[in-house]
């Protein structure tokens, strides 16, 4: 089975939205189309889940596809881990307007709440238009009474619970990572790239009082945020992660998930079997050329698509298309750091040489 495998591309999974603008479909080369805020671009979650655009799987849904081979395809720690169930869901976001105030849950209150998995999650920012900004964090402390209080008066008029949130003006490649708890929100004018736990619970703090795409007032979660607010204070919200070129550089290592930023000037090999992980990948600038070792098998990965590529081949070679290619990986940390792990990474290496 694990001969068919190879590097998955997915069908467009575009979703319209109030505050939503018009780069993501030409920038996919899907033609002009406006109010769309997200493209799922990897996807698991039951109500919108991805499609196989490519190879032997084309037309499948990944839900289903997974469930047949978890273990090739997720790994074989991580389907045991979630069930048999991809865990991440990433998407590209295009943000014409402000998205409202928000918060998510952790794990074991979406469980408790939803059935459903909490979500952490990631923003890298492709880009931003002058004076774009986000809200991630508190930047002085407040009570949950006080906050509450905020919030009650914003049903009025009142803006002022903006006057406790951090707010960060943001550049092409800023990072921030976003645990569950942490209230946020994307401002308008950015174009980012988003990882995060494979979970569509999301509780709305504040909206601006607007309409929806209905034009009815869109729903509030304020009881529910409320439990799930960490009303803690940092003194940095923003990642901070330095890029080299022509390797995977570090920027995010957590329980949920690993984020690398991939700056490649020339071919470059990535051998991940060791962390017993799918990999996502998402082609932010440039396009490249993705070869299996195993299998010589391949895919050109254009700017603005994405692809997933299984556990079991994930050793490859990329390629840039031109002079130039940015990529995010994003994969699950299960790599045995146990003496007899090494020793075992080391026999597979001698034996592949």
């Amino acid at each position: 089975m694990i001969s068919k495998l190879y590097p998955l591309i997915f069908r467009p999974n575009l979703h319209t939205v109030v505050w939503g603008g018009n780069r993501l479909a030409p920038w996919k080369k899907l033609g002009e189309q406006d109010n769309v805020g997200e493209s799922w671009e990897v996807s698991a979650v039951p109500s919108s889940p991805s499609v196989v655009a490519n190879g032997l799987f084309e037309g499948e849904s990944l839900i289903d596809l997974v469930s047949r081979m978890p273990n090739e395809i997720l790994g074989r720690k991580v389907a045991e881990k979630y069930g048999n169930k991809l865990p991440l869901l990433v998407k590209f976001i295009d943000s014409k307007s402000d998205l409202s105030i928000q918060v998510h849950p952790d794990d074991a209150m979406a469980q408790r709440e939803h059935g459903k998995m909490g979500k952490t999650e990631m923003w890298y920012i492709i880009d931003a238009k002058p004076g774009s900004y986000l809200y991630a964090g508190f930047k002085k402390k407040v009570s949950k009474t006080e906050f509450e209080q905020l919030i009650e008066a914003s049903k009025h008029g009142d803006f002022s619970l903006l006057d406790v949130l951090a707010k960060h003006e943001v550049h092409t490649g800023d990072v921030f990572y976003l645990p569950a708890g942490r209230v946020h929100a994307i401002g308008g004018g950015i174009l980012l790239a988003e990882v995060q736990q494979s979970s569509d619970v999301t509780y709305r703090i504040f909206d601006y009082n607007r309409p929806g795409m209905d034009g009815k007032p869109r729903e509030l979660h304020t009881e529910l945020a409320a439990k799930a607010i960490d009303y803690r204070v940092f003194d940095e919200y923003k990642t901070q992660y330095v890029v080299s070129e022509t390797r995977a550089n570090h920027c995010i290592d957590s329980e949920f998930f690993c984020v690398r930023v991939v700056d490649i000037d020339r071919s470059f090999h990535r051998n991940l079997l060791k962390y017993d992980s799918f990999i996502i990948t998402m082609c932010i600038k440039g396009s490249c050329h993705i070869k299996i070792r195993s299998s010589h098998q391949g895919i050109v990965l254009n700017e603005g698509e994405s692809c997933l590529i299984p556990a079991a081949i994930a050793d490859y070679d990329i390629s840039p298309i031109g002079p130039h290619s940015l990529l995010l990986d994003a994969y699950i940390d299960n790599m045995d750091r146990s003496l007899g792990g090494m020793i075992s990474r080391f026999l597979h290496i001698q034996n592949t040489v």
